[in-house]
């Protein structure tokens, strides 16, 4: 069920936010196999949803990334170093809570947000729901997983170089980077301070608009306007660069929306190969300043692959940051120049489907390459200029999921999502759920014995 059909039956009283809670609970009880949540706390959301203020988002089952702060549960970031009990909410969580949302727990993610594949070698793999001997993407791989799999009516990501819509992409959900500096970031284990952000991952745009609503009180909803006239870039380079099937269907969704009225032509990105460059050289020092004391007495307690990179920020001199400072300005002005001809940028939100977990290669266009550098052009241009960016399902290949990404201008998290949710009106892609798992907690919900109040 969708997080704004739920919320209608919550606030109508045909449901009680505790009776939600339950049937989620039992939900993801029966589906540890995909290791989606690192903690669930039953007690405390059976409590909240007794108290849940009557908002649009009244008593709302959600579930956060183990990297974002909830007053009362652990936060670990999948690591074997932090552990502490949040004493307070993270913003992002206050606003939800605020607005009526009830936490059941934490997700998974990769240690401490910094990879793309949520294969934590400390508290495991997060499983495709789709086929869970594939990775879920990372770093938010479990809110991908949970929103996937039925395991929370939404979630929250952060995406500091794609974290958000990879996931999103790879397990068939909708995932929104909203704009750097829109959502707050207070109470989230850093990866990159000036890069970080906070957002939804759900079944729909409309689910995400909804959430967003709540974490960011300044956006402006705009859902029904449709696409007429607006004109959507085609990003011409990356489309060659994804696996043809996966190019295919990110063209056909491109395709929908220029027949739904929208003006469709090719686009060239000035220094698209030299943004994700720029963007390491930027987030790597930032990550290892974020963890220095840690780098300095727990250094074997990390990961390797985590560990390599935090070393590797160490490693880059100070004259570097501030020449990638210069090249990530130069970079906006360029996109800022190219978003002034077009509302909107469109390309295959990941080049592959989900590869198998443990496997560090992919094959594109014939070549082998490092899975995680054949995402960089896909994910870290848009990061690097702090635009907002929609991962939205738009078809199977192996009955693996593949992603359209629409990039809009920044703060215009509107357009990005008005120009989604014209291609979900059409298409039925987002309301496809994965095969050969136990009953949805919807048809649960749908079951449950009608309560007034709540």
């Amino acid at each position: 069920m969708s997080v704004a059909e739920l919320a209608g039956r919550l606030r109508a009283g045909e449901l009680s936010p505790r009776e939600a809670v339950l049937c989620y609970l039992d939900r993801i009880e029966t589906t540890r196999e995909l290791n989606a949540y690192l903690h669930v706390d039953a007690e405390l959301a059976l409590a909240e949803a007794e108290r849940a203020p009557r908002g649009p988002l009244f008593g709302v089952p959600v579930a956060v990334k183990d990297v974002i702060d909830v007053a009362g549960m652990p936060t670990t970031a999948a690591s074997a170093i932090l552990h502490r009990v949040a004493e307070r909410d993270a913003s992002a969580v206050a606003r939800l809570r605020a607005a009526g949302a009830v936490v059941l727990g934490k997700l998974n993610t990769h240690e401490f947000a910094f990879g793309a594949t949520t294969t934590s070698p400390h508290f495991g793999p997060a499983r495709n729901p789709w086929s869970p001997d594939r990775i879920a993407g990372g770093s938010s791989g479990g809110s991908g997983v949970a929103a996937a799999a039925d395991l929370a009516a939404g979630t929250l990501g952060t995406d500091t170089a794609g974290s958000i819509r990879i996931p999103a992409c790879l397990c068939g959900v909708t995932g929104l980077r909203p704009s750097t500096g829109l959502v707050p970031t207070d109470g989230v284990e850093p990866v990159s301070r000036t890069l970080d952000t906070v957002g939804p991952i759900a079944r729909s745009a409309a689910d995400c608009s909804l959430l967003l609503e709540a974490l960011a009180p300044g956006y402006g909803p705009q859902l029904d306007g449709g696409v007429e006239g607006l004109r959507i870039g085609v990003v011409e380079a990356l489309f060659d660069r994804a696996q043809p099937a996966v190019a295919g269907l990110a063209e056909a969704a491109v395709g929908e929306l220029g027949a739904a009225g929208a003006r469709v032509s090719r686009s060239a990105i000035p220094l698209l190969e030299e943004s994700g460059t720029i963007l390491q050289a930027v987030m790597l020092p930032e990550a290892a300043e974020a963890h220095l004391e840690r780098l300095r007495t727990r250094l074997r307690d990390y990961g390797p692959d985590v560990r390599t990179r935090l070393l590797a920020g160490l490693l880059l001199p100070a004259t570097a940051h501030v020449s990638d400072e210069r090249g990530r300005r130069r970079f906006q002005a360029e996109l800022d120049r190219v978003l002034g001809e077009f509302d909107l940028l469109a390309l295959p939100a990941m080049p592959v489907v989900a590869p198998p977990i443990g496997e560090e290669t992919v094959e594109l266009r014939g070549e082998r390459l490092l899975y995680r550098l054949a995402l960089i052009p896909f994910n870290s241009p848009w990061a690097l200029a702090g635009l907002p960016v929609a991962s939205i399902p738009c078809g199977f290949v192996d009955g693996l999921p593949v992603g359209l990404a629409l990039v809009g201008r920044r703060l215009d998290e509107a357009t990005v999502l008005r120009a989604a949710h014209a291609y979900q009106r059409e298409t039925d892609w987002h309301e496809r759920r994965p095969p050969d798992l136990p009953s949805h907690a919807e048809s649960r919900i749908q079951t449950a014995n009608p309560r007034r109040g709540g």
